[in-house]
């Protein structure tokens, strides 16, 4: 794993999908770059052979210059611009190819300077510092291919090497456009540090690497919502228990209204029945003082009759002796018994009767009077149970006006203490969003960055098939020759 991978793998970065996306695209271009530098190395070994059999006659630059002139040297590294031990395979491999193998006086000639002299055909001798002298005298293994002193300096050969001129004219558009390509992926390593430094400084100024924790208000969000839902059931029961409240009151006041209606049809036929109970006090008033007088008059007849009784009484009982010389007349005494027989029994009677008309009367004016008192006591009970029914109904509205009263401003309050939390919210909301926002514009422009690198990718592709191809008609070209 790189460096940078392991150190901000390490971290909680603040946008994951944005560093993900640009550790995959630098993955992959790692991973054709490998691909294309051991295609170059196959293709530089595959021309070594070619030219180790066949040879050539110019000493054009291929290769950018070809191999001793450095730009497909340093292989252990990862840029293919440098030398290789020296000069490549031009410049003499540090001396081996080109001064190098005729430290005995020939080396590989052996008899008069060998690679040394000529270096397989250096100049009309090849191998002319001594022995094998006639060795490629014009151009030595294909007539230059060899020649100045360097494997690639002097190119591949002409008309007999490994490509031909169309061929040469693709690698030297292929090797230009590698060169283009390795200065955009270093111009991408340069931005890419720029960004990790930035990022690196950015996460330093702004404290903990790791992004916000926000859960903490997500519970408290979580908790107000459940709250406002809380408080939502709260009111509707509220509301619920004022619509029910309402409808009682309104059905007391019915009750209320159908009482005092009642209330006073009771009170009139109270009015009504007052003349007539007036009417009745005056009649048995009138009947008191007629029993009265009449009582009077029977004691008075009484009286008169026994005066009367005494004087008969007297007059019997005198001394004078009249003798009549008459008839014997009737019994005068018989005439008076009979006489006060008659009117005891006619005072009798008439007391009788009047002591029954009064009892007659007075047991009709009782009833009467004792039904006006029921009626008269009913309608006052009903009166004070109405009256007590109302009173209790009046306390009873009291208590619930209060209630929703008390339920309004608790509803206020509520409703007040949410919107400030809401407009709190609200303000945590924003910088949130702004942040989100900022962060969208962030992950676009890396998006359109890797489309860019994914277009890079394609043509890189493109081009590492084109070598494949070159590469399988340079070893149908060997299997040829051979």
């Amino acid at each position: 794993m790189r460096r940078w991978e392991r150190r901000w793998r390490g971290q909680q970065l603040r946008h994951p999908q944005v560093w993900g996306i640009l550790l995959r695209v630098h993955q992959k271009i790692h991973l054709l770059w490998r691909e294309r530098r051991l295609l170059w190395e196959k293709l530089w070994w595959r021309r070594r052979q070619d030219q180790l059999w066949r040879g050539g006659q110019d000493a054009k630059p291929s290769y950018g210059g070809g191999f001793g002139s450095g730009s497909c040297g340093r292989i252990g590294r990862s840029s293919y611009g440098g030398r290789m031990s020296g000069g490549s395979y031009g410049g003499g491999m540090g001396g081996s190819m080109g001064g190098g193998y005729g430290s005995c006086g020939g080396g590989f000639g052996g008899m008069g300077g060998g690679y040394g002299g000529g270096s397989f055909g250096g100049g009309s001798g090849g191998y002319s510092g001594g022995g094998f002298s006639g060795f490629g005298g014009s151009g030595g293994f294909g007539g230059g291919s060899y020649g100045g002193g360097s494997f690639g300096g002097a190119g591949f050969g002409d008309n007999s090497g490994l490509l031909s001129t169309n061929e040469k004219l693709t690698m030297q558009n292929l090797n230009d456009r590698l060169a283009s390509y390795m200065d955009k992926v270093r111009g991408l390593e340069e931005e890419n540090a720029h960004l990790e430094r930035l990022i690196r400084e950015w996460y330093q100024k702004q404290g903990p690497t790791g992004s916000k924790d926000y859960s903490q208000y997500y519970r408290t969000i979580e908790e107000l919502q459940n709250q406002i839902v809380g408080a939502n059931v709260d009111l509707n029961r509220m509301l619920l228990d004022i619509d029910n409240t309402r409808m009682t009151v309104d059905d007391f006041r019915l009750k209320y209204e159908t009482e005092y209606t009642l209330h006073q049809s009771v009170a009139s036929d109270i009015n009504g029945l007052r003349p007539l109970l007036d009417q009745l006090t005056l009649s048995r008033s009138d009947l008191e003082t007629q029993f009265e007088s009449l009582k009077e008059e029977l004691i008075y007849l009484k009286k008169n009759h026994e005066e009367e009784m005494k004087g008969l009484q007297t007059q019997s009982g005198g001394d004078v002796n009249v003798e009549v010389n008459a008839t014997p007349g009737t019994n005068l005494m018989e005439k008076l018994n009979e006489m006060r027989s008659e009117y005891e029994r006619l005072i009798e009677n008439n007391r009788r009767e009047v002591e029954s008309w009064y009892e007659t009367k007075m047991e009709e004016v009782n009833q009467q009077v004792h039904s006006s008192g029921q009626e008269i006591q009913s309608s006052n009970q009903q009166i004070s149970e109405l009256r007590r029914e109302y009173q209790s109904l009046e306390i009873e509205l009291q208590s619930q006006l209060s209630m929703v009263d008390s339920l309004q401003s608790n509803l206020e309050d509520t409703e007040r203490r949410y919107n400030m939390q809401l407009q709190q919210i609200q303000g945590m909301i924003g910088p949130l969003e702004e942040e989100l926002a900022s962060i969208r514009c962030e992950m676009e422009s890396q998006n359109e960055e890797y489309k860019m690198l994914l277009g890079i990718k394609t043509r890189l592709e493109q081009e590492i098939a084109q070598y494949r191809s070159l590469l399988e008609e340079g070893q149908q070209d060997l299997v040829y020759v051979h």
